[in-house]
Formats: structure tokens, C-alpha cells, sequence
């Protein structure tokens, strides 16, 4: 049970001249009230686009991209080729005489910045995308517009500027490029015993978001995450008959490119809740059992509010399924594609039923919206797109839950919830690692847990101690600082775990289920398919939940403060309001936080008592009294050692 259920009321006093059983340390106090508590301004104010409660305001707008999409797949020289029709509509009240789009793959190329600036030395390049035109479709008139290719952002100069509040155009753009090797990282093709398996991610160009904080949002890309606006993508892949594919949101044509028997096999695993093979390991060695590799087919996938897509394909794929059941009444369907080299009872056997698990325990926060959720064996990225995750075919036992847990929970953050992942990395890698410790802790019966960081942590160990290196650490960065500005060094330790720690704590520290979790559930449901900010974030949970969390935000996300609370004195009163115990505290450190404080009594008893954050208000060594008139023996803060405290030494003292 959390601490705050058996909270027993504390009275407060500023008693400073009350004497204690034992004096302080000589080591000096870094904690002032006035610099803790202090009014906070947020980065970004509230307006009328972004109100005072953290939600979109009267003036909200966002603008919205639709896709249409057809890639060809040349499997002997690993080139794709597509064709590709950008839907841009302007919602934003001005009009856009440019517009800029993304370029990922320009990424590879041996002249991009990233090759350079990315901390992931690369050895091996392609020529990134190849086109020689952009064409505009507007009004129906269509012209080849100017365009300025820059490092992995281009520039198209319209003709005439793109109307504001509704303005919309077409672009049309017919490209191919490289796919690279293992190297490629998130998009790759790999070998597998049975054939080449094509990951393919960030494959077309985007239209780079225009917001009403930054204008465009089109910093060159050096390989960290993205920041991507909504709407319908509908795409095909055209590979060879004996090629798998699977892919973001929902196959329009399973019959086809479906054999007959795995079209029954796919209509039963959506009724299964137990696993379903669609397509076996001794389906691989059948001729019959796909079309002839002598002609080709297209796949047809379509996905409504997403931001982006990825899909998969190989004449490799072992494929299995099962049934997801959501809350709203609504089913889904979990999926794993993987080769035989994935085969195994504590591998890729079980991958399904982790799909299905997490997403089931991921949509009590919110109801995964789209109709299939993928789990890709390839490579071993490690990555996560809306409806399909890349991790590894070698990947078994608890590192294939909590990878396979980890990417899906991206499907939250910030699939769902958009923020923009290139600057706040927390409010992706942190929310998401947040909602995985849960999810780990609930998997039959705590099977893989504890998880209290990403799928590299060490199993077990307390959290609040991982954490007090990088606390104490000068050159660390803030949870605010730019994504791209935080080094490998720490980006696992401050984005992911300090990120999801400071949400743990916030829930069942500050907070408590009760209140944090609608509060949590709202802010998701409020955003939805929408671009927060943390500050939208902060003032969300603060009007939401009922508390003035500035300190909060303050101590653990603008700055990198930590906690060193004690216990200094332990003394019985008898004054005008009655018996009791006084209790002197102290900080030597600049962030405090409310705490338990355990009372062991001379009769072998004891008892706890909530120390709110109030307490430190107006002083650096407050003296609380309660209403306690046994002898005490021990006086013990934070007793369970639920907070990061930098020295447990001083927690207690002993009379």
C-alpha cells in the first residue's frame, strides 16, 4: 500500500527554538525555500492556442497531412522506387509561400551533416533520395515548382503563397534510393537463412511541421527521433509473390496476396485470444505455400491518424497472430513477423503473446486506436513506428518482453500524443519507459519484472539509487535540454530513466494514484493526435490532479537538483496546545519532497505519518510537532526508501 493511505494528520509548527535530541551535521545546506518555491514561469505561456489548464486552446490549430504512396521493391539490387502524393492542408492562420519538407535518407549520404555531427560513426554510404521534380497540384492547375535541396531538408518555392485557415495543395514527387545494409541502423535490408528481410522506416519524404511555436520545423535531421503531423497515409508495396509483408495500419486486399489457407488462418486469429500461426517455419520450405516468385504483388495498407508508416517484407517471415482485446469494446490484432532463425520456445514463439499483453495493459491509459499492432524480428534496431516495431530475431527471454513492451509503448508516446520528440526527448523516451514499468510488473504475474528502466536496465536494484550518480553528476544534462543536444553519455540515464522516474515518483509520491492517474488519462485523451509541450504537460497535471507542482517541475526538470533530507531531533513537548513530539528536520540539498516519516516507540509499535512538502515552505530546518505522547526509540524518513535521497545515512536517528 502507498504511504499516503496510512498517512495520519500532522500538525504544523514553526517552532525553530525547540531543542533536539541531536545536533545537525557540519556540513553546509544548499536548500532555500524562496529559490524552490518560488513562482515558475514555464517555457512556453499560456495563450489563446495553449490555455492556463494545458489544453489546446480556442484558438488551437494544427495543420494536417495526407499521404499516398507506391513503392516498388527491386529485391536483387535493394532500391526502392515510389511514387508519392503529398496532401498538405494549411490550418494555420498564415499563408506559406515556401514549404519544407524532410529527407531522411539523405542522411547517408557521405557529404550529410550527419555523418559527421551523429556520436554513430558511419562507414559505409548511399546518394540518399534521387528526383529531379517536385510537382504542384493546386486549383486544379499543376506546375513543377522550384526546390532547394539542403543537407536532409528541402525547400519548395511556391508560385503563389498556400492560402491561410484551409489552404490546400498537392505535392508529387517520384523518387527512389539505396536501402542500406545492416549499417543503415533503423531502415535496413538484413540476411536471413531463408532470404533478404527489408526493413523499411522514414521512406519517403514528409512534410516537416509548421506550429504555432516555431513556424517551420526543419532543422537538419542527424538521426535522433522525429516531429511529424497527422492524417490518412494509404500506401502499396509491390514486391515478388513469395514476399511477406507487413506493415502499419490495416492490409485492404488480404485476398489478394493471401494463399487460401492463410486467409483462414488470418480470419481465426483475429477471433483467437491464443496464438495462431498464419504462416509456419514448414510453410517455408512449400512452393505452394505463397504465389510463384515469377510475378509480383501489391500490398494495400491504409492508416488513418497517424504520422507516419513502416512496413517489412521478406520471403522469410515466419507470421503468427492473436487477438487484442481493448477496453472500448474494440479489438485489435497483435502480429510477429520473424525468420527461422527467431524460432524458439523462449524467442520468437512468445513474441505475440507479448504484443498482445502490453497492448491490452498499455490501453487502460488510452484504447490503442489502430487495427494491428506489429512485432518485426530483424536487425535488432530497437525501433518504433505507429503500428509496427523493429527489434531483433536473436532477441529471447526477459530482453524480448522489454524491448517488444518498450517500442509498442511508443505507440502512446508520441504516436498518439505527438510532442516533439527532437527537442523533448523525456516526453517520448521518459512517458513511454513510465507506462513500461507498469506494464512489466502486470505481465503474468510479474514475470519480467521489475523493469524501472528501458530494456538495457539491469534486472532488479532500486530505482532511487540508479538514479543518484546522475543527480550528483555537475556536467549532466536537465530533462529540458534539446534531444539532440544531450550526449549518448547520458541520454539513456536523463531521457529514459530519469524521465520515467520523475512520473513514478510524481504517481505515487507527490500525487497518488487516485489523483494521478485520470489526470494522466485525460492529458493523453486531451492530446491526442495533437503536439503538447512540457509546459502544456506541466500546467495539464497541475489543474487536472489539484496541485502546485512548480517545485516539482523546477527541481527535477529545468534543473538537475538533489535530494538529501534528515532527521535532527527528536524531542516531547508540553505547551499550551497540548502534549506531543517534536520532530526537527533539515535539507542539505536543493530539492525536498513529501515523505513518510516512521515513528518506532519504546513499546516495540510504530507509526507513520505523511510529511507534506508544505513543511519546507518557510524553512531549511523546519520542526513539525505531532501529536504523538509515547517515547520514541527511532524517527526514520522515508523508511521504504521510495525517494532518491543522496545520503541515507542522516535519514534517521536513533534516541
Amino acid at each position: 500500500m502507498p504511504h499516503w493511505l496510512r498517512a495520519t494528520a500532522i500538525l504544523w509548527a514553526g517552532c525553530s527554538a525547540l531543542a533536539v535530541a541531536a545536533p545537525s551535521t557540519s556540513a553546509p545546506s544548499y536548500f532555500d525555500p524562496q529559490t524552490l518555491f518560488a513562482p515558475l514561469s514555464l517555457p512556453y505561456p499560456a495563450t489563446a492556442l495553449r490555455n492556463g489548464a494545458g489544453k489546446p486552446g480556442a484558438m488551437f490549430w494544427q495543420n494536417r497531412v495526407d499521404y499516398s504512396l507506391h513503392a516498388t521493391i527491386d529485391t536483387q539490387n535493394d532500391k526502392l522506387s515510389s511514387k508519392e502524393v503529398i496532401t498538405y492542408t494549411n490550418n494555420s492562420p498564415d499563408a506559406l509561400p515556401t514549404l519544407w519538407v524532410q529527407l531522411d535518407q539523405n542522411m547517408y549520404r557521405k557529404d550529410s551533416r550527419s555523418t559527421v555531427a551523429s556520436e554513430w560513426r558511419r562507414g559505409q554510404f548511399t546518394d540518399g533520395y534521387q528526383f529531379d521534380k517536385v510537382t504542384v497540384l493546386i486549383g486544379g492547375k499543376r506546375y513543377d515548382a522550384k526546390f532547394l535541396i539542403d543537407d536532409t531538408r528541402m525547400r519548395v518555392d511556391l508560385a503563389e503563397p498556400l492560402a491561410a485557415n484551409g489552404g490546400k495543395l498537392q505535392l508529387q514527387i517520384d523518387y527512389s534510393y539505396q536501402v542500406p545494409g545492416t549499417w543503415g541502423g533503423r531502415t535496413s535490408v538484413t540476411p536471413s537463412t531463408n532470404g533478404k528481410i527489408f526493413e523499411i522506416a522514414q521512406w519517403f519524404p514528409r512534410m516537416a511541421v509548421y506550429d504555432d511555436l516555431h513556424g517551420w520545423n526543419n532543422n537538419p535531421y542527424i538521426g535522433s527521433e522525429f516531429y511529424l503531423e497527422y492524417g490518412t497515409i494509404d500506401y502499396t508495396v509491390t514486391v515478388p509473390g513469395n514476399y511477406w509483408v507487413v506493415g502499419s495500419g490495416e492490409l485492404v486486399n488480404p485476398k489478394d496476396v493471401l494463399t487460401k489457407t492463410e486467409q483462414q488462418r488470418f480470419a481465426a486469429a483475429k477471433q483467437s485470444d491464443k496464438t495462431v500461426y498464419i504462416r509456419t517455419v514448414e510453410d517455408l520450405a512449400k512452393t505452394d505455400s505463397r504465389p510463384s516468385a515469377s510475378k509480383t504483388l501489391d500490398w494495400h495498407f491504409r492508416m488513418e491518424h497517424t504520422r507516419d508508416v513502416a512496413f517489412a517484407a521478406s520471403p522469410a517471415f515466419v507470421i503468427d497472430a492473436a487477438r487484442i482485446n481493448l477496453p472500448n469494446g474494440k479489438t485489435s490484432l497483435a502480429m510477429s513477423a520473424y525468420p527461422a532463425e527467431g524460432v524458439g520456445s523462449n524467442k520468437w514463439d512468445r513474441a505475440t503473446e507479448y504484443v498482445k499483453a502490453n497492448i491490452e495493459h498499455f490501453s487502460q491509459w488510452y484504447p490503442y486506436p489502430w487495427p494491428a499492432a506489429v512485432n518485426l524480428g530483424g536487425q535488432g534496431a530497437g525501433m518504433e513506428y505507429p503500428g509496427i516495431v523493429f527489434d531483433g530475431m536473436d532477441d529471447k527471454d526477459d530482453l524480448l518482453f522489454w524491448i517488444t513492451a518498450h517500442e509498442l509503448g511508443h505507440n502512446w508516446f508520441p504516436m498518439i500524443v505527438g510532442s516533439d520528440e527532437r527537442r523533448h526527448a523525456f516526453m517520448d523516451e521518459g512517458f513511454n519507459t513510465f507506462i513500461d514499468v507498469y506494464a512489466s510488473d502486470a505481465f503474468n504475474h510479474g514475470e519480467f519484472a521489475p523493469k524501472r528502466d528501458s530494456e538495457y536496465a539491469p534486472k532488479g536494484g532500486n530505482p532511487v539509487d540508479e538514479i543518484l550518480p546522475v543527480l550528483a553528476d555537475a556536467e549532466a544534462p536537465t530533462l529540458m535540454a534539446p534531444s539532440e543536444a544531450v550526449a549518448e553519455t547520458y541520454r539513456h540515464s536523463v531521457s529514459y530513466f530519469k524521465g520515467a522516474l520523475g512520473l513514478v515518483l510524481l504517481r505515487e509520491q507527490i500525487l497518488g494514484p487516485d489523483r494521478f492517474d485520470p489526470a494522466f488519462k485525460e492529458y493523453i485523451a486531451t492530446w491526442a493526435f495533437k503536439h503538447p509541450t512540457p509546459s502544456d504537460f506541466f500546467r495539464f497535471m497541475e489543474s487536472a490532479a489539484g496541485e502546485d507542482l512548480a517545485w516539482w517541475w523546477r527541481g527535477w526538470y529545468l534543473n538537475n537538483w538533489q535530494l538529501d533530507m534528515a532527521v535532527t531531533g527528536v524531542k516531547a513537548v508540553d505547551d499550551k496546545h497540548g502534549k506531543g513530539t517534536a520532530i526537527s528536520l533539515t535539507s542539505k540539498q536543493k530539492l525536498v519532497m513529501p515523505a513518510t516519516l516512521r515513528l518506532q516507540y519504546a513499546d516495540g509499535t510504530s507509526e507513520d505519518f505523511r510529511i507534506p512538502v508544505e513543511t519546507w515552505m518557510h524553512r531549511v530546518s523546519p520542526t513539525i510537532i505531532l501529536p504523538v505522547t509515547k517515547a520514541v526509540k527511532m524517527a526514520t524518513l522515508d523508511p521504504e526508501h521510495k525517494l532518491p535521497d543522496a545520503d541515507r545515512s542522516n535519514n534517521s536517528l536513533t534516541l
